[in-house]
């Protein structure tokens, strides 16, 4: 439920404007996690991706974000904001009228909100956001490597490669959300903090506690996989489980533009059952019918930057996990996660998992190691970072 914006004198004070790379309607993603729990230290100003009406037309689940009010309160200390552009947004030669509208609407909704801006933080690189509200820091968060597989957004490299260097060229801090990028960013002659993602320990804790989702018509046990179908995935990885006649259960939207002979084959395995994407509030219930959950992404130099969500979702729900080879999880540095580095390799330790029985300590020692990597816990790294330790609401 929403309202229009209303407050107390003061009550806006040390706002944090945080510039998403996903609207407020699509499943919650890193910047919607950080901003509802970063609203326990200050007001947070949550700014969608900016929108026109034609993208709004092409993608049926940003249509409620054009009602309005577009500057509304979500949440105690938290609001957010819907700028509203031109169609071609992100085309080359448009991109600087979309930046000025997007200033425009941060500077006013901050106006209406009528606080101090301590932060503002900004994420997709094919939009500059600096400058809109006299704020006191300007933060980049890194959160993928654009360089190195830019065709993923359908923007045009030239805009993400240059709207990195530019945002980074501005910005009194980087944040880097996997090893890698921070390791990147040094090497080009920055100083970045880490910040990795984190996980919604709490939702995921529920995995297991209500019904089973009606549309899982496998065999147990079953391996998980939880996200998007694109061309990160090894699809070896996959295939090496499904070859040896193991349930697998695929839970997420499918990138329209992976379709590849080999996808369609596992597919139509029996022993493989693709749901589609389902709510992001409901996958604890589909974690809850699993024994194990795979991270099985491609070595790929994105994949290599990135810090896959679902490693610390799948632990959090108090499942094995069998991933590949990441930086970012060799960061993690923990025996509850198994690597494995080919696909004979994988599919034996899915094996292994899937025929071990649920033993209540390994799940509650899976679950503690995903609650000290919550958001709750990168909530407050943010806090320190920008210097709003100890403003706890509530403190």
């Amino acid at each position: 439920m929403t309202r229009g914006p209303r407050g107390l004198a003061g009550e806006w004070d040390d706002l944090v404007v945080l510039c998403a790379n996903t609207a407020w309607e699509e499943n919650p993603l890193a910047a919607r996690n950080l901003a509802a729990y970063l609203a326990d230290h200050a007001p947070v100003l949550y700014v969608d991706p900016p929108v026109s009406h034609v993208t709004a037309l092409r993608h049926p689940v940003l249509r409620p974000s054009l009602r309005r009010p577009r500057l509304r309160i979500v949440g105690p200390r938290l609001a957010r904001l819907t700028p509203v552009v031109l169609p071609a947004k992100d085309r080359v030669g448009m991109t600087t009228v979309t930046d000025v509208l997007l200033r425009r609407a941060i500077r006013s909704a901050v106006a209406t909100l009528g606080g101090r801006v301590r932060a503002l933080v900004a994420i997709a690189p094919n939009h500059d956001p600096f400058g809109a509200c006299d704020e006191a820091l300007d933060v980049f968060w890194v959160h993928d490597d654009y360089a190195a597989q830019p065709e993923l957004t359908g923007i045009a490299p030239r805009l993400l490669v240059d709207g990195e260097r530019r945002l980074a060229a501005r910005a009194d801090v980087i944040v880097a959300a996997s090893p890698s990028l921070e390791e990147t960013w040094r090497e080009r002659g920055h100083d970045p903090v880490l910040i990795p993602n984190g996980c919604d320990d709490d939702l995921f804790a529920r995995a297991g506690a209500g019904p089973t989702p009606p549309d899982v018509s496998l065999p147990p046990p079953i391996a998980v996989v939880a996200g998007r179908l694109s061309d990160r995935l090894d699809l070896a990885l996959l295939e090496a489980v499904a070859q040896r006649d193991r349930s697998l259960l695929l839970v997420g939207p499918r990138d329209h533009r992976f379709d590849p002979p080999r996808l369609r084959a596992l597919l139509e395995r029996p022993t493989v059952r693709w749901i589609g994407e389902r709510p992001f509030a409901s996958l604890p219930s589909y974690l809850g019918v699993a024994r194990v959950g795979l991270v099985p992404y491609a070595d790929t130099a994105f994949n290599r930057g990135s810090f896959p969500l679902k490693t610390l979702e799948y632990l959090a729900a108090g499942l094995h996990v069998v991933a590949c080879d990441l930086p970012a999880i060799r960061w993690l540095d923990t025996d509850l996660v198994t690597v494995a580095r080919s696909a004979d390799a994988f599919a034996d330790a899915v094996e292994r998992a899937l025929d071990t029985p649920r033993d209540e300590a390994d799940v509650a020692a899976r679950r503690a190691f995903a609650a000290r990597h919550s958001w709750r816990r990168r909530a407050e790294d943010w806090a320190r970072l920008l210097g709003l330790a100890g403003r706890a609401s509530g403190a």
